[in-house]
């Protein structure tokens, strides 16, 4: 029997829509593909960076390479990062995945807008089945795509939320401008609400986004079964040209039709013109005719000065006297290298006086010369000092203390100005007393942002100076800060007491013997610093990176290191009563012998630390990751271990009472529980004897060899 047929008039279902419509919403599907593309683009930075940042931990021996340092730097200026260390070394291999973490992300990205500019799909659009078109249909070009994608869909939003972050009271905190930039991208998309198919970066680029998996879907999206009557209105807008407008208008047939005003319009401007240029020239004319006098006049009186510099000069001692003086004034570039050289040949000890002066009026911009002249005469001192004759050098003697004194008024005379200043490499040691003895005192001195690096600085006081500034912004933490470089200095018996130098670079700097009385180190990059027999009582070194430095002898009582990195560092005898050690990275680190009576490493990792032989009377050792920690031979008597780990430390020798306390407990050994090892667990513990476990489990810890309770 024949299967009975519809009648004609009436329209069948046609099977491609119903499949169509057990698909997910368009809207659904778009968003879907482009949080795809973004994680796509976004794993491929993120990737090869977090594989360069695993294998840096090797030897770090190559600078970072200088595309990559120069987009970590644009990105840091543009969002306000701070930036500690603008010099940095890392490991080869991090320089190859940094390398590609910058060029992978832009190749992706080019090699989308290529598929989206050709068939109106990338990848991800294509899984999703969405496909970008013009009006009429078409794939958009190259020129729509850059104007829809870099402009519309992110220039715009993040633009404007930019713009908002950096106006208000909310720069530099990111996590507003995540906010911001997230509340821009939804108001962009949220355009499609109201204009279907048509986000705002669409609207801005005369695109639609429709469905690739239609099958009516033709040259012409009105085909498609979601077109609307809106649509319709949309594609008319686009490529129907409006009827009013008249055929080839242009400025060359507006002026055909109006020869009269296109005259006036003509003969005011090119007047206007004329009368600009002339005015312009003669402008010209005369500041160039003043700059030639003033640089004649300039010349005059520098060749004037010059001629009484001779000793020979007629106008004798004071009138030679007089010129250095002036020359320091003048604003001539060759006066300071001439002042320089001046000094590096004077013999007269009273010259050497007036040149210092001349230098200090000639301010910071004196600098760079008196570093050279610094380095030259130290290296004269130094062939002088086992083969030359007395006078030789006290002469050489006398001029470098000269140039130190020079240094130092200039850092005091110009404090707060001094930002970008290089002095490294430069000796401002104290020298031995006699008539040269020279000490640099700079206390309460505005440092911020000069560089020191590998400078000997030893026995100088710069009591409450500052190394740390925020920068034109006023803001603290950003880009733009004044952060000073004593990397590698010789801080030898230097007075930093009450100095902040929080944020500063002092890697492999050295404070042997250095008073930082409340000094401010925190956020300070010291890794392989020498603090041995430093005083540091009260100082501030929260968050500080201190991997591998050495703190020998030192007394740290009362300072306060929560959250620092000192892993590997050593601090074999170091005076720590009190310390703040909460959450700091102890790591592998060496205290052997130390005092760190009443100190608070709650939370401290403190795994494969050394701590044998310290004194641990009353530490708060709460949550502390103590695993294969040594304790031999320390003395951990009233230590709080509540929530610590102690698989596999080691308390072979460790005293976990007083010696007036072990007397009370072997003759009570039902003594009264501190509560400090109730619930912690000693069994993984090594080395433990009878009388300590019998302490433990008396306490309320946890070993097999406690007595079962009935």
């Amino acid at each position: 029997m024949a299967s009975p047929t519809a009648p004609s008039g009436i329209n069948q279902p046609d099977p491609s829509w119903q499949r169509q419509s057990k698909q997910m919403p368009l809207l659904v599907r778009r968003c879907g593909a482009w949080a795809v593309e973004i994680s796509l683009i976004a794993a491929s930075a993120l990737v090869p960076f977090s594989i360069g940042a695993l294998v840096n931990q090797e030897s770090q021996s190559v600078p970072l390479n200088p595309s990559v340092a120069a987009a970590s730097e644009t990105v840091a200026r543009t969002l306000g990062i701070p930036v500690r260390d603008r010099n940095p070394r890392v490991a080869p291999l991090t320089n190859l995945f940094w390398s590609g973490a910058l060029l992978a992300p832009a190749v992706l990205a080019g090699w989308q807008l290529f598929l989206l500019a050709r068939t109106g799909q990338t990848l991800p659009k294509r899984w999703f089945g969405v496909k970008v078109v013009t009006a009429s249909g078409t794939p958009p070009g190259f020129g729509q795509v850059l104007i829809r994608e870099t402009l519309g869909r992110w220039g715009v939003p993040l633009g404007v939320a930019y713009g908002i972050w950096r106006l208000t009271g909310a720069f530099p905190d990111l996590l507003i401008l995540g906010g911001l930039s997230s509340l821009a991208v939804l108001a962009d998309g949220a355009v499609a609400w109201r204009y279907k198919r048509q986000a705002g970066h669409d609207r801005l680029a005369n695109t639609l986004v429709v469905n690739a998996r239609s099958n009516e879907l033709s040259a012409n999206p009105v085909n498609s079964p979601d077109w609307t009557e809106e649509d319709a209105q949309i594609a008319a807008l686009v490529v129907t040209p409006q009827t009013g407008l008249k055929a080839n208008a242009s400025l060359w047939n507006w002026m055909r039709q109006h020869p009269g005003t296109t005259l006036v319009i003509v003969t005011i401007g090119s007047a206007g013109l004329i009368l600009t240029l002339f005015v312009g020239t003669l402008i010209y004319t005369q500041s160039q005719a003043n700059m030639r006098d003033s640089r004649q006049r300039n010349d005059e009186l520098f060749v004037a000065l010059v001629s009484k510099l001779s000793p020979t000069s007629a106008s004798g001692a004071s009138g030679r006297r007089s010129a250095i003086l002036a020359l320091g004034a003048v604003e001539d570039s060759r006066a300071v290298p001439l002042l320089a050289d001046l000094l590096a040949q004077e013999d007269n000890r009273a010259m050497l006086d007036a040149i210092q002066q001349a230098l200090v009026s000639s301010g910071p911009k004196a600098l760079p010369d008196l570093q050279r002249l610094n380095q030259a005469l130290s290296n004269d001192l130094d062939s002088l000092r086992f083969g030359g004759k007395a006078p030789e050098r006290e002469l050489a003697a006398a001029r470098q203390r000269t140039v130190q004194r020079a240094i130092g008024k200039i850092l005091t005379v110009y404090s707060s100005q001094l930002n970008g200043a290089d002095l490294s490499r430069t000796d401002l040691a104290q020298s031995p007393a006699g008539p040269s003895q020279f000490t640099l005192v700079l206390n309460k001195v505005d440092l911020s942002g000069i560089k020191l690096r590998n400078t000997n600085l030893t026995n100088a006081s710069f009591q409450g100076s500052r190394f740390y500034g925020t920068g034109e912004d006023r803001r603290p933490a950003t880009f733009d800060d004044w952060v000073s470089d004593l990397s590698g200095a010789n801080l030898e018996g230097v007075n930093l007491t009450g100095a902040s130098l929080n944020s500063a670079v002092m890697n492999r700097t050295t404070f042997v013997r250095a008073v930082l009385n409340k000094a401010n180190l925190s956020s300070g990059n010291l890794n392989s610093a020498n603090f041995s027999s430093a005083i540091l009582i009260g100082a501030n070194l929260q968050q500080a990176q201190l991997k591998n430095a050495i703190f020998t002898g030192a007394d740290i009582g009362s300072a306060n290191l929560s959250g620092a990195d000192l892993s590997g560092a050593r601090l074999g005898k170091v005076k720590a009563q009190g310390a703040q050690l909460s959450l700091t990275n102890l790591s592998k680190s060496e205290w052997q012998g130390a005092d760190l009576s009443g100190a608070d490493l709650s939370g401290a990792n403190l795994q494969n630390a050394d701590l044998s032989s310290t004194k641990l009377a009353n530490v708060n050792l709460r949550d502390a990751r103590l695993q294969d920690a040594n304790f031999r031979n320390a003395e951990v008597s009233s230590v709080d271990f509540r929530g610590a780990n102690l698989a596999g430390a080691n308390f072979k020798g460790a005293v976990f009472l007083g010696k007036a306390a072990s007397e009370q407990f072997i003759q009570s050994p039902t003594g009264s529980k501190s509560g400090r090892f109730l619930g912690v667990d000693f069994a993984e513990a090594k080395n433990l004897d009878k009388s300590q476990i019998a302490y433990i489990c008396l306490q309320g810890g946890i070993h097999p060899k406690c007595p079962q309770k009935k």
